[in-house]
């Protein structure tokens, strides 16, 4: 189906979900990309007893902290 019937449809509210494959679905802005970071060792050590604590990864911390942090700089 080409991309004007498509959005025809869609625009007057027929059902399109059999066009879709949701497999393929990909949120904007949700990609990852790798970065590295130097952190000093008692950050490090820090970072671990909370990751010990929560029974996570200390990656799953270093993704959280920040994501909290903005969540909270964006409200």
């Amino acid at each position: 189906m080409k991309a004007k019937t498509f959005d025809r449809k869609f625009d007057r509210g027929e059902d399109i979900s059999g066009q879709l494959d949701p497999s393929k679905a990909r949120r904007p802005g949700e990609g990852q990309r790798r970065v590295n970071v130097d952190f000093p060792a008692w950050m490090v050590e820090s970072l671990d007893r909370e990751a010990r604590r929560l029974g996570v990864t200390r990656q799953s911390i270093i993704k959280v902290c920040p994501a909290e942090r903005l969540r909270k700089l964006a409200a």
